[in-house]
């Protein structure tokens, strides 16, 4: 199954933080995910976002609603779980 793509505001602005090399490599990540949650996904528990993605030291933290993946944060290993990585 394929599934779209979409960001919130809050994860572009991550975006901005990260480093060029890494951001292209997420990307590729982020973009295979699309094709049947293909990658290093988990499904967490007792947490929102229900889903997360592994890249090197960063997590991307995602919902799938119907056919349509939302990425939500994309943020450091060390910071995405603290408080809920959602503020």
């Amino acid at each position: 199954m394929f599934y779209k793509i979409e960001f919130k505001p809050r994860s572009i602005k991550d975006c901005i933080r990260i480093p060029k090399v890494d951001l292209e490599k997420l990307f590729k990540k982020i973009d295979a995910l699309s094709d049947n949650l293909s990658g290093d996904v988990t499904k967490l528990t007792n947490f929102t976002p229900e889903y997360r993605m592994r890249s090197g030291n960063y997590r991307v933290l995602f919902e799938i609603e119907r056919n349509k993946i939302i990425i939500y944060r994309i943020l450091q290993r060390k910071d995405v779980y603290q408080k809920g990585g959602l503020k």
